[in-house]
C-alpha cells in the first residue's frame, strides 16, 4: 500500500477508501471535532486547530474518508530547531484504527518538500500511552533512526498537577536515503 499525499484535495483514495491531505482553513471544526472523538486526547480550542489548519498546513495532514477526518497529525518546526519536526497531536478514529493510519500519515508528513531538511523528529508522550510509544518506536524502525526517550514535561513542576507527566521522544537522525525512498511513493 502506499502513502497517498497531496497538496489540495484532488489525491485519489487509497484501499480503504482514505486519502491524505494537506489540511485548509474550512477544516479546523471538522478536526477540533474529530479529537473531542478520541478521548484521552486534550482538546485545544476549536481556534488553535483553525490556526494549526491555516499556519501549519504544510505539517499537518489529515485523513479523509467519505469527506471527512478520520485521522489528523498536528506538527510544527521550532523556529530554533528549523531540522526538527514537532508532532504535537496524533488522532485517529475508532472507524480508521487497525490499518497503520497514523504510521503512513506520520511518513506522509515527512515526505512532503516542507520537511525536506527535517532531520529529527519530537513528541511527547505520557508514559502510559502504550499505543503512541509504539506508533513512535515503529517510526523509528521503518526509518532505521535512533529512538531516544528522556525527561520532557513533569506533571508538578511544569503542569502544577493538573496533567500528566511527558516524555520526550527523539528520533533521528532521519537518513535521507529512506525518506527520498518513501517520498517517491508519496503522491506530493
Amino acid at each position: 500500500m502506499t502513502d497517498q499525499t497531496d497538496n489540495s484535495s484532488g489525491a485519489p483514495p487509497d484501499a480503504s477508501g482514505i486519502r491524505l491531505r494537506k489540511p485548509t482553513v474550512d477544516d479546523g471544526v471538522a478536526i477540533w471535532k474529530l479529537i473531542a472523538d478520541c478521548p484521552p486526547l486534550d482538546q485545544n480550542s476549536v481556534f488553535c486547530n483553525l490556526l494549526q489548519c491555516a499556519h501549519f498546513a504544510g505539517t499537518c495532514i489529515v485523513a479523509e474518508r467519505d469527506g471527512g477526518p478520520v485521522g489528523w497529525i498536528s506538527g510544527y518546526l521550532p523556529p530554533a530547531e528549523p531540522e526538527t519536526l514537532f508532532i504535537w497531536q496524533v488522532a485517529v478514529h475508532e472507524s480508521g484504527r487497525g490499518c497503520g493510519l497514523a504510521g503512513r500519515m506520520l511518513r506522509g508528513l515527512m515526505a512532503r518538500p516542507e520537511c525536506r531538511d527535517v532531520r529529527l523528529m519530537k513528541t511527547t508522550i505520557t508514559p502510559d500511552n502504550k499505543g503512541s510509544f509504539a506508533l513512535f518506536r515503529s517510526f523509528a524502525s521503518h526509518f532505521d533512526a535512533p529512538f531516544d526517550e528522556s525527561e520532557g514535561f513533569d506533571s508538578e513542576a511544569h503542569f502544577k498537577g493538573l496533567h500528566d507527566s511527558e516524555r520526550l521522544i527523539t528520533i533521528g537522525p532521519i537518513p535521507d536515503s529512506r525518506r527520498e525512498r518513501d517520498a517517491s511513493r508519496s503522491v506530493a
